[in-house]
C-alpha cells in the first residue's frame, strides 16, 4: 500500500478495565457536616460573647453560672450525667463512621476503560435493565429484582412452560445482562423461580 495515499492510522480500542481501579464514590456528607458546624458555632458563639462580657466587666449570663454549678455539684454515677455520656457518645461514633465510610450505597461503580472517567451506575438502574432482559423470557409472568452491591437478587414467576427450563434461560440472560452492565465488580445473580399463588 502506498504511504502517501493511505489514510491516518486507526487507534485500537482500549482493553476492558485498564484504567486503573475502580473505586467506591464518596458521599458529599453534607448533612453530617451541617448537624455538626450549626450546633457548635451556636455554643461557641454564646460562650465567646459571655467570655467577652466577663472580661468587660460584666457578670456572667446566668445560663453559665447555672452550667458551672451543675458541672460542680452533680456526681458523676448520676442518670441525667451518664444519660449526656452515652448521647455524647453515640454522636460520635456515628460522626466517626460517617467519616471513614464512604457512602453513596446506591451507586456502583462501572470499570474504568480510562484513567481519567469514572463513572457509576444507579443499582435501580440496574435492576430495571435485569427486569427488562428478563421479562423478555417465554414463560415468565412477573419478575421483581433487588440489586445489591455483591448481588442482584431475582425473584420470577412463571406460568407455563417447566420451571428448570425457564430458570435456565434466565441464568443464562441475567448472566449476560450483568456482563453487559460493565460493573468493575459485577454482583453474583441469585435467582428463584416458582409459579404464581393460586387466586381464592
Amino acid at each position: 500500500m502506498d504511504p502517501r495515499t493511505a489514510g491516518p492510522p486507526t487507534a485500537e480500542p482500549p482493553a476492558a478495565g485498564n484504567g486503573g481501579r475502580a473505586r467506591r464514590f464518596w458521599s458529599a456528607r453534607r448533612v453530617p457536616a451541617v448537624l455538626v458546624a450549626v450546633p457548635l458555632l451556636v455554643v461557641s458563639g454564646a460562650f465567646l460573647y459571655d467570655v467577652a462580657a466577663v472580661r468587660a466587666g460584666r457578670d456572667a449570663l446566668g445560663w453559665r453560672r447555672e452550667l458551672a454549678r451543675q458541672l460542680d455539684q452533680r456526681p458523676l454515677d448520676d442518670i441525667w450525667v451518664r444519660v449526656g455520656a452515652a448521647v455524647a457518645a453515640a454522636l460520635g461514633l456515628w460522626l466517626l463512621l460517617t467519616a471513614l465510610t464512604p457512602g453513596l450505597r446506591r451507586l456502583l461503580p462501572m470499570r474504568r476503560d480510562d484513567a481519567d472517567v469514572r463513572a457509576g451506575l444507579d443499582r435501580d438502574a440496574a435492576a430495571l435493565v435485569l427486569r427488562d432482559r428478563a421479562m423478555e423470557i417465554a414463560g415468565v409472568r412477573s419478575v421483581r429484582v433487588r440489586v445489591r452491591r455483591r448481588a442482584a437478587r431475582v425473584r420470577a414467576r412463571s406460568h407455563f412452560r417447566e420451571l428448570d427450563e425457564v430458570r435456565a434461560d434466565l441464568g443464562e440472560v441475567l448472566d449476560d445482562a450483568v456482563r453487559g452492565l460493565g460493573l468493575a465488580r459485577p454482583p453474583a445473580v441469585s435467582l428463584r423461580v416458582k409459579r404464581p399463588g393460586r387466586k381464592g
